[in-house]
């Protein structure tokens, strides 16, 4: 059978994270792994034109795959809304295969030049979140929910690299603190816009909010779209 693209992708991720801890997420590690497979070097570079930054991001797309699977299996309906949030970010952090990964990973998207990929994973992990909750918010709330969620995620993932504390209770600690304050804040903008005295000197923020949509999804198959070949 001839392997997939996905397949062989796969296939170098999985030996790239032997080298990762060594040589991070780096040019040597790509070509380890091409070695370690036995692939043609031009057939891994068409699949990871980036190398190993394109296996980075493999990396996390894989445990945000394992975090939805835990939210969609597990039982969530007896939590709050805030436990679940924490309960996502908590399944996130446990998909982790490798922890060294993961701070190799960090040091590769702090580089400016990859800067914008790393926050893009992020947003992207938080909108999977919000998503997997139920969330259908459609205007300004779309954005600040995932920003506001994506800040307590990266001080999370930060806090838990260094974290030594037995199953790792620190780290959930400080996730309940930092969601806390989120609801305290979300609490506080609910007293203003309910206050009359207030209220006036929101008008013309909320206003502009108002404008800003979330986007629109447009299905794949639309005429003109890349996946429709017309």
């Amino acid at each position: 059978m001839t392997a997939t693209y996905e397949d062989t992708k796969e296939q170098l991720l999985n030996a790239i994270l032997d080298h990762v801890p060594f040589d991070g997420w780096s040019e040597t590690s790509f070509r380890a792994a091409i070695s370690d497979c036995g692939l043609d070097a031009g057939l891994a570079r068409a699949i990871c034109p980036r190398g190993a930054v394109d296996l980075a991001l493999a990396f996390h797309a894989r445990g945000d795959a394992a975090m939805l699977d835990r939210i969609n299996t597990e039982d969530l309906s007896g939590l709050k809304f805030r436990d679940k949030i924490a309960a996502a970010v908590r399944f996130r952090l446990q998909a982790v295969e490798d922890k060294e990964a993961v701070r190799r990973g960090v040091t590769l998207f702090a580089l400016p030049i990859y800067a914008a990929d790393g926050a893009k994973a992020v947003w992207g992990t938080c909108d999977q979140i919000w998503t997997a909750l139920g969330d259908t918010s459609d205007d300004v709330n779309w954005y600040t929910k995932r920003a506001t969620l994506s800040g307590v995620y990266s001080s999370t993932l930060l806090y838990w690299l260094g974290d030594d504390s037995p199953d790792y209770q620190a780290t959930w600690e400080f996730l309940d603190r930092r969601i806390e304050g989120v609801m305290q804040f979300e609490k506080l903008k609910a007293q203003v816009n309910d206050n009359p005295l207030l209220k006036p000197f929101l008008a013309v923020p909320n206003w502009l909010a108002g404008q800003v949509k979330a986007p629109v999804k447009m299905p794949d198959n639309l005429p003109g779209s890349l996946s429709s070949g017309k």
